[in-house]
């Protein structure tokens, strides 16, 4: 393999609350190869759109900030770029699909102006030939009768195919990475299903590498080449994801298989992981999982686990990693 279109390291993504600053990601570090799928899957609050959105620059300052940490894009590092060359890098080199197209779609403005917009903030071109590329865009995305369709407004359009503009306008510029942050959410099966084939066939077409962010296990299964999972701010668990859902070392990705509905298993009551996760303002000398894990001991309690080698590519931030049950990955 060779070197990674995106490299994360230590990245820790703070906000500032009327109670002090606390890390809503806390020193993540992970690659990204060349025409990678990477999936990052957690509970809501885990910490994987702020993880997105600070690679692109785009948290909210404030409360927001990238407090430390190395992101590299092709080399180049990116974390305290000037504004203005964040702003060329995303689109031409980095697109990204937001995770509510009704709010993140300009609810005044025609679909088809706002996929142009993206392309002529970028390109030296004429508007004929932006509304050109638009149409072939649309139509790449699978929206019929994209003449048309190009000068409806978002409420015109169903869910399925608003979230299907927002993958045209994050193509418009041929990215080389794609981060979709829960491309599928809100949707029935069938358009997920269909999403999902668009955004794999897009993916194989063009080479480009994608980071999909999701809470659904099964997206991670049918799409993604290696797992990253997190837990509160963390990364519990990371590897191929085979060797993950196979042999899951970490007791939050157990605990999120087994919550998993699956087709080849009877039950009547599907399992839960008990407790909820901790508050931002929470602070824990040790695992933040702790609370809520059947494998826990004193050392989880004070001491802060490493992310460590477990074999097979995998590693995973648990003191215990190698422990049956309960809790265990047998």
């Amino acid at each position: 393999m060779g070197d990674p279109i995106l490299r994360v390291r230590g990245l820790t993504s703070t906000f500032r609350t009327d109670a002090g600053v606390f890390p809503a990601v806390d020193d993540v570090s992970f690659d990204v190869a060349p025409g990678e799928v990477l999936g990052i899957v957690g509970e809501s609050g885990s910490g994987k759109s702020v993880t997105a959105l600070s690679i692109l620059g785009l948290l909210p300052d404030p409360p927001g900030r990238v407090a430390s940490g190395s992101i590299r894009f092709e080399g180049r590092e990116i974390v305290g770029l000037p504004r203005k060359a964040l702003q060329a890098l995303r689109g031409p080199s980095i697109g990204m699909v937001f995770q509510e197209p009704m709010t993140s779609l300009n609810p005044v403005f025609r679909v088809g102006d706002q996929i142009m917009e993206t392309i002529r903030a970028h390109e030296a071109i004429s508007k004929a030939d932006a509304r050109k590329r638009a149409i072939s865009l649309m139509d790449r995305v699978g929206i019929a009768a994209p003449e048309r369709r190009l000068d409806d407004f978002p409420h015109q359009l169903s869910g399925g195919m608003r979230q299907r503009v927002m993958i045209a306008i994050a193509l418009a510029c041929s990215p080389r990475l794609l981060l979709a942050d829960e491309p599928t959410t809100a949707l029935d099966v069938t358009i997920q299903a269909q999403l999902l084939d668009l955004l794999r066939d897009i993916q194989r077409d063009t080479g480009m590498a994608v980071v999909i962010i999701t809470h659904n296990m099964g997206v991670i299964a049918e799409f993604a080449d290696r797992v990253l999972v997190m837990y509160a701010g963390r990364v519990a668990e990371q590897g191929a994801v085979d060797t993950v859902f196979t042999h899951p070392r970490h007791p939050y990705t157990v605990g999120l298989l087994r919550s998993t509905p699956r087709l080849d298993r009877d039950e009547a009551r599907l399992t839960t992981i008990p407790g909820v996760l901790p508050q931002l303002s929470d602070t824990m000398p040790g695992c933040r999982f702790a609370p809520r894990c059947a494998r826990r001991t004193d050392v989880c309690v004070l001491s802060k686990p490493p992310l460590l080698d477990v074999g097979a590519g995998q590693q995973a931030a648990c003191f215990h990693w190698d422990a049956q049950q309960p809790g265990g990955a047998s």
